[in-house]
């Protein structure tokens, strides 16, 4: 299990970004939401997903680019391909990373969620050092802010028809068996 203090993974590489705001009054996490993303799209490592999420991604640094360098997006976390974990907003915070979404007929998941993205596409299959960290860190999300293992879901369930990720090619029950061997 990994430590969170003052609603920051203390092992994680802090980049600070400015997309968030406050959850509504009373709103807490309950929700574990996964992503994946990869800039540009199929290629992994460099600077470019935490440039996205920072607000300082340069249109012309790829031809992709230009359609998302204005977006004003973070998840809460990052784990990259080798496990390494990178963390842009606090836990406590509101981070833009569902966009239009409902979980169990409640709508704006932002407001009650956290949100990971791993490094990856829906095609390749996620690394051992991906799960394993993100079922550490799950566990710790768990027990910090008493989210029930069953409030964990894919962008793709909170947004059906709009989002894939994490895509076909992430083992759910694997996932969940590492955080039961815990």
């Amino acid at each position: 299990m990994l430590m969170i203090k003052d609603h920051w993974l203390v092992a994680a590489r802090r980049v600070p970004s400015t997309h968030f705001n406050e959850r509504p009054e009373g709103e807490s996490p309950r929700l574990l939401v996964v992503h994946y993303i990869s800039l540009p799209p199929g290629e992994f490592g460099g600077p470019y997903i935490d440039q996205l999420f920072t607000g300082t991604l340069r249109a012309q640094a790829h031809p992709y680019f230009a359609q998302i360098a204005g977006l004003r997006v973070a998840a809460h976390c990052l784990i990259r391909r080798e496990g390494e974990i990178v963390q842009y907003v606090p836990f406590d915070k509101r981070a833009w990373h569902a966009g239009q979404s409902s979980y169990q007929g409640i709508e704006n998941c932002n407001d009650y969620s956290i949100g990971i993205e791993l490094e990856g596409t829906d095609e390749l299959p996620y690394t051992e050092q991906q799960y394993q960290a993100l079922s550490a860190f799950t566990l710790s999300l768990i027990k910090a802010y008493a989210l029930a293992e069953e409030n964990i879901t894919g962008h793709s369930d909170i947004a059906p028809g709009r989002k894939t990720d994490p895509g076909p090619s992430f083992n759910w029950d694997y996932y969940h068996s590492l955080i039961a061997a815990y």
